[in-house]
């Protein structure tokens, strides 16, 4: 067993870092405050090669495996979780599913623009749509409908909370076609967000990641060619459930970078901060709190990196990638947390940044999958 990174690795980590420190840190506050949408941010994020990471270079990716991906997540998370969620939803989950079950028509006319982040030197970006108003954790609950019209799907429906909702170019969306056959007669369909009867509605105003882009998306008497239908009729579920067993793995990663952020402010300020004669760092009260979080983060880590190891070797995933993100979620939430008290008063105010990376902590407990619905896939698959 190596727990040694390899070169490739650290090259990616420090590409990653730079990009966040030099790229994501200024302006950080003021784009959360305006739920303002990084846009130069992911442009370069593109140019870098991060949207399509782990994509086959012949589809315009960059070739790199699950490790590296977890790598750059965990450094971006550290500064801004805005772009991390961005770039976590067009890796994990549309490159992903694409790359993964499309055809190879589809391949080419979506995947390598996804991979590539630019299209006719314009953003081009995805989002996976398939939450509900009353189909959150229940995913088996669909009620947009798909409805088969010989050579094509009529689409209606809404979907919620969806990330890159506004800005993206490409939408999977998850529909009922055959309710009669529950689960199995789910589909996942390919729309194009300038096609008639797609309406992107409210963006949400968050309590964190506010400046990612987050949506509802209404169709309205879609049409939807069958050649955009992504495999077999009635894949759509079990697409669904792949897929964001991957996508956990960028959450989780998500959720590390933002527990490790919090964590280096914190030991930061405890080396500077005095109180009693001597830098808080020194009182053990301090002293305990830095090292159960440094202890939990690099638990963290070893999970997510676990999880992609066993997606790179293409192993069964399910369990592990579970694993990773409720730990990781829960060890960020309470590492921000924690930052914040040891802040003082000065971790209650936006300039020292701890108490954006709180509030950004406590999505990852929610969305692809909330700890609650980890622990479901954790304790069936132990008691099988």
């Amino acid at each position: 067993m190596n727990f040694q990174l390899s070169e490739e690795h650290l090259m990616i980590q420090r590409a990653a870092r730079d990009f966040a420190q030099n790229e994501c840190l200024p302006g950080v506050i003021e784009r959360d405050e305006k739920q303002q949408f990084p846009r130069e941010q992911i442009m370069k994020l593109a140019e870098l090669g991060f949207l399509g990471m782990m994509v086959d270079p012949k589809y315009g990716g960059s070739g790199l495996d699950t490790i590296s991906y977890v790598l750059a997540m965990e450094e971006i998370s550290k500064v801004d979780a805005s772009v991390s969620v961005c770039m976590s939803v067009n890796n994990s989950l549309v490159c992903y599913g694409l790359e993964a079950y499309g055809s190879e028509e589809q391949k080419q006319k979506y995947l390598t623009p996804l991979a590539h982040g630019l299209k006719d030197g314009e953003l081009y970006t995805g989002a996976f749509l398939l939450s509900e108003p009353e189909a959150g954790s229940d995913a088996t609950s669909q009620r947009t409908t798909a409805e088969d019209k010989g050579d094509y799907y009529l689409l209606n429906g809404t979907k919620n909370w969806i990330t890159n909702g506004g800005t993206a170019s490409v939408y999977l969306v998850i529909a009922q076609t055959n309710p009669e056959l529950g689960p199995k007669g789910i589909n996942v369909l390919i729309v194009e967000k300038n096609w008639p009867g797609v309406v992107v509605a409210a963006k949400e105003n968050k309590l964190g990641i506010r400046a990612s882009d987050t949506h509802t998306i209404l169709f309205n008497d879609v049409k939807v060619p069958k050649e955009n239908r992504i495999g077999e009729d009635g894949f759509g579920f079990k697409f669904a459930m792949k897929t964001l067993a991957g996508g956990r793995i960028g959450i989780a990663s998500q959720a590390l970078g933002i527990a490790s952020g919090a964590y280096e402010l914190a030991l930061a300020y405890s080396k500077t901060r005095k109180a009693f004669g001597t830098e808080i760092a020194n009182h053990q009260v301090i002293a305990f709190k830095l090292a159960d979080m440094a202890t939990k983060i690099e638990a963290s880590r070893l999970l997510c990196l676990r999880a992609a190891f066993e997606k790179d070797q293409m192993k069964d995933y399910t369990l592990s990638s579970s694993m990773a993100k409720v730990f990781a979620s829960e060890t960020a939430m309470w590492t921000t947390t924690e930052a914040v008290q040891i802040h003082g008063g000065y971790g209650f105010v936006k300039e020292y940044h701890v108490e954006r990376l709180m509030r950004d902590a406590k999505i990852t407990q929610i969305y692809e999958g909330t700890s609650e619905v980890q622990r479901i896939v954790i304790s069936r698959t132990i008691l099988k």
